[in-house]
């Protein structure tokens, strides 16, 4: 698949990132990956990445991240595209870049890169390093320290033609409007805000609609829904599916900083596709949180 072709694919659709399957010691669980992929590739997402934020990729060894790839790209060979998160600094981004290339993912998603601190023109040097590292697509995610602007995004799309693709995870409006504005049909644009649901119609409206749906992992028939929905512009189904679900799940999902990702691992115990607990320092949720959260999915119906 190029790097345009890839373009294409993600500019339209709901895109979904899987957890990852750990045992009760904490490692790695090929098995249940793969049970977890099969199940969630025939509903009907246009792409799923591979050890993402919510696969907690800053929590894997080198040796695990070659193996989850690997089992996605085997796994959905001949059902949906498979992108592989990479991040950490620029040279081990880079490795793990080519690491997944090698093994066939698709595409990559370039995850923050978790410095304290570093100049707009550095970030930019770390994505532009990263994107001519490999032929494969490229999408960069603005999130937390990686605040890339729309000049240096244009920069780098002018030196880069594999970065083909821009995640939002900042929720500035105005950013995201001057970049959409500025960029035009040269990026597909994400909307990647923890539980984007919440914010899927404002971001529509900004020429944005295309997100990334974390609770397709436990109910994805109702995350499907919710999109096709959104992409109808059925407000009233739109607004009864928020009421019923996302506000009281927003509600568990803020009691703690890293329940965007524990949240999503409990959601995915209760629908019957366990992936083990999360990895330190993430937390799992308390009892009472499980439980509150086992009723909510309960109201869903079957998935």
């Amino acid at each position: 698949m190029t790097p345009q072709e890839l373009k294409s694919v993600l500019s339209s659709g709901l895109l979904s990132f899987p957890l990852t399957d750990f045992d009760a010691q904490g490692e790695f669980n090929p098995q249940g990956y793969v049970r977890r992929l099969e199940w969630l590739a025939p509903y009907g997402a246009t792409a799923l990445f591979a050890a993402g934020g919510t696969g907690e990729f800053f929590s894997l060894a080198a040796d695990e991240y070659s193996s989850i790839i690997k089992t996605a790209v085997d796994t959905c060979a001949t059902s949906v595209p498979i992108l592989a998160g990479v991040g950490g600094s620029t040279r081990q981004a880079i490795q793990y870049a080519q690491e997944a290339e090698r093994l066939g993912a698709k595409g990559l998603l370039l995850l923050p890169h978790y410095l304290t601190e570093a100049s707009q023109e550095g970030v930019a040097a770390h994505v532009e390093q990263v994107c001519k590292s490999v032929k494969i697509g490229v999408v960069v995610y603005n999130r937390n320290v990686c605040r890339l602007n729309a000049t240096l995004l244009e920069q780098l799309a002018e030196r880069c033609p594999n970065l083909i693709g821009y995640k939002d995870g900042l929720g500035d409006i105005e950013l995201m409007v001057s970049i959409r504005r500025r960029l035009g049909d040269r990026f597909s644009y994400l909307g990647g805000l923890p539980t984007a649901e919440v914010y899927a119609a404002a971001y529509k409206a900004l020429g944005v609609p295309v997100y990334s749906s974390a609770v397709f992992n436990f109910i994805p028939k109702t995350a499907m829904d919710f999109y096709h929905a959104i992409a109808k512009d059925d407000h009233a189904t739109v607004a009864k599916i928020i009421d019923d679900f996302f506000l009281p799940y927003l509600d568990i999902r803020n009691r703690k900083a890293g329940y965007a990702v524990s949240i999503v691992k409990a959601g995915a115990k209760i629908s019957g596709y366990d992936a083990g607990p999360v990895r330190a320092p993430l937390t799992d949720l308390l009892p009472d949180e499980y439980e509150k959260l086992a009723a909510l999915i309960k109201k869903q119906g079957a998935q």
